[in-house]
């Protein structure tokens, strides 16, 4: 099967049409067939699209660097979750699974840092 990463939030976002889409992405990745692999939370952009996939019956891959996993607070349902040391860590690991990827809004980092809403 086909996986595509998905980078976005761990925030709602300003707007509620972030959720919305994040769950929709969800439901149209497990229609064609598609694993999500992503960041690993439950909170935010990241949880609505994980929860959505795991809804309609696909398979969730999640990573997420040490540090963040109560922060973010992990995902603790999901197919596989990888706990690594760094973001670095973490981009490269999605990226190894991924075939495809798609970034939301909220899902850029620069230099480490999260971008917040």
């Amino acid at each position: 099967m086909k996986a595509i990463a998905v980078y976005c939030g761990s925030s709602r976002g300003i707007d509620p049409i972030y959720m919305e889409e994040a769950k929709k992405l969800g439901e149209v990745l497990v229609d064609n067939g598609l694993d999500l692999v992503y960041g690993g939370a439950t909170v935010g952009c990241m949880g609505a699209v994980a929860d959505s996939v795991m809804e309609a019956g696909g398979k969730v891959i999640g990573v997420i660097p040490e540090r963040l996993k109560n922060v973010e607070i992990a995902h603790q349902q999901l197919s596989e979750l990888h706990v690594v040391k760094t973001m670095h860590e973490r981009k490269a690991l999605m990226a190894e699974y991924a075939d495809g990827f798609i970034a939301l809004p909220g899902g850029v980092t620069l230099n480490g840092i999260l971008r917040i809403f």
